[in-house]
């Protein structure tokens, strides 16, 4: 699991916008938001949520980038019916939640079962975990996020 002060994986994201970014170096301050599953209720939430911020965040210089396991058709599909403007990525081989620890044992009335764990991690250009947050809960994330990223960017 990758904590605050930690590098971030050598692991390079494509992103639904055509870019490519390596997460161990992004060149630019990186939000990363895990979230289990285009379409439903809290990702939708969420991603419109991060989709109005999005030029506060563009303002500050800091990129934001979604990641499920679901392909990228399924991203493009999301993005379309929503007007989503922050780009999403596929992470259908696990490579990116493993390497993050947010692919996690859930329980639902009573059911064991694998998925998403919704978490955000804040990476600076060099990077380096600056900031995480865990077992997110949707309201008011996106704005604790940005006030977060604009103040790393600042400094």
């Amino acid at each position: 699991m990758i904590g605050e002060g930690d590098k971030a994986p050598a692991i390079t994201i494509s992103a639904s916008d055509g870019s490519a970014i390596d997460l161990s170096a992004p060149g630019q301050p990186l939000v990363l938001y895990f979230y289990p599953k285009d379409d439903t209720s809290g990702c939708t939430r969420e991603a419109q949520d991060f989709t109005a911020l999005a030029n506060y965040f563009d303002k500050a210089g800091v990129k934001v980038v979604g990641v499920s396991r679901d392909p990228m058709k399924s991203h493009e599909k999301f993005i379309g019916k929503y007007g989503l403007a922050v780009p999403l990525a596929s992470d259908e081989d696990g490579r990116i939640s493993n390497a993050f620890g947010t692919w996690v044992e859930k329980s639902m009335y009573g059911r064991k079962y694998m998925g998403m764990e919704r978490a955000t991690y804040l990476i600076g250009a060099d990077g380096r975990v600056l900031r995480s947050w865990r077992k997110v809960k949707v309201p008011k994330h996106a704005e604790e996020v940005l006030k977060a990223a604009s103040a790393t960017a600042a400094a």
